[in-house]
């Protein structure tokens, strides 16, 4: 029998939840470790911007730590629920109701810029140690703090939330748990706004990567010159205009999504090209790119709702704040894209290589008076 992700993603969940509440039980005690608030040394260094930086900027191991175990404890029985127990009535929108909520609160709730940081700078910091451009001072462990990598864990259990909230969705629904395929072969909201997203995800980081690569040129665009002055001469605008880089690469693969180049390897790519490009190649990276960047933009907002902007800032973080806007389209565009090449289901369909029409997928929905679990 062929498994598929929506037939383990809970017990992933529901493991990561019952560790991570167990943390909480082990922080409420006063165990140390504690990685947010109090117990987050970067956020300890400026207290003044704590909480602009993170919603649990000031918060302690007393008051999360039990909150922590709560959620964490209750989550781990939810998504066991959610993966075995057959439910009916009003659990059917509590269950789900739940796991969007700390999708929500573990991708963007508690989320600031460190995550990106840790996951951009990976590849940058990598290629300038090569090169031997990057400042001295800093290396890996300056990048790779705990609290850093327990935001980056949060959030990947944030997606797991979300991905289980869809498998769980598929099951009461009848619709196939690999594909999604439920009957019906109409265009949806995503299908028609597909290209448009892709060309907003082009055009959204683009302000972001010009003031950087002003600033790694020597023009103090929308700063105050003697704080300009001061990052050029650590070599933030270097580092800066690295990350910049990056976001113009992936504008431009972005097109890839409704170029012929993104469903066939062009020839440029020996060994490759003439081949057709594995959909989830394209796919994947795009999703969490849209998580990354979304869950950075409202840290930004936060400061911007706080702090204002003016002629010497506003480079700063105004930018920054249309990440949103690039998430949310990239996600659409990624989406539309997943939709238009899903080829032929192994699990509700004849394995033939060519996408089936919606209505070979069909399977009956899960009673809600029913004790009996869909076939899997």
């Amino acid at each position: 029998m062929t498994t598929t992700w929506a037939s383990w993603i809970g017990y992933v969940v529901a493991a990561w939840s019952a560790a991570y509440g167990a943390a909480g039980v082990w922080w409420a005690l006063g165990g140390g470790g504690f990685p947010f608030g109090t117990g987050d040394p970067e956020l300890v260094a400026e207290p003044d911007v704590a909480f602009k930086v993170s919603l649990l900027g000031r918060t302690t191991p007393e008051v999360a730590g039990p909150v922590i175990a709560v959620l964490g404890l209750a989550g781990a029985v939810v998504a066991t629920a959610m993966t075995r127990v057959p439910v009916r009535g009003w659990l059917r929108r509590l269950l789900p109701a739940f796991a969007w909520m700390l999708a929500t609160a573990l991708t963007v709730g508690i989320q600031d810029y460190r995550t990106l940081i840790v996951v951009a700078y990976t590849p940058i910091l990598a290629i300038g140690k090569v090169l031997g451009v990057w400042p001295d001072g800093s290396g890996w462990g300056d990048l790779y703090l705990a609290p850093r990598l327990n935001l980056l864990m949060c959030l990947l259990a944030g997606v797991g939330w979300a991905l289980l909230a869809v498998a769980f969705r598929r099951r009461i629904a009848g619709a196939c748990g690999s594909c999604g395929r439920a009957g019906t072969a109409e265009r949806t909201v995503v299908d028609r706004w597909g290209r448009r997203a892709v060309w907003i995800a082009v055009a959204a980081p683009l302000l972001y990567c010009g003031t950087r690569w002003a600033w790694a040129l020597g023009f103090s665009l929308g700063m105050d010159p003697e704080a300009y002055q001061e990052g050029k001469e650590e070599g933030l605008w270097i580092a800066g205009a690295a990350l910049a880089s990056f976001g113009i690469v992936g504008a431009v693969l972005t097109l890839g999504l409704i170029q012929r180049w993104g469903e066939v390897f062009p020839r440029w790519i020996v060994g490759l090209h003439g081949r057709r490009v594995p959909p989830m190649m394209a796919v994947v990276p795009a999703v969490f790119v849209s998580v990354l960047v979304t869950s950075a933009s409202f840290m930004y907002l936060r400061i911007v709702l706080i702090d204002g902007l003016t002629a010497e800032n506003w480079a700063l973080t105004l930018p920054e704040v249309f990440w949103s806007v690039w998430g949310a389209a990239l996600f659409v565009a990624a989406l539309a894209y997943h939709r238009r090449r899903r080829p032929a289901c192994a699990m509700c369909g004849p394995e033939s290589g060519v996408e089936l029409p919606a209505d070979v997928c069909v399977r009956p929905p899960e009673k809600s008076g029913s004790g009996r679990r869909p076939d899997r």
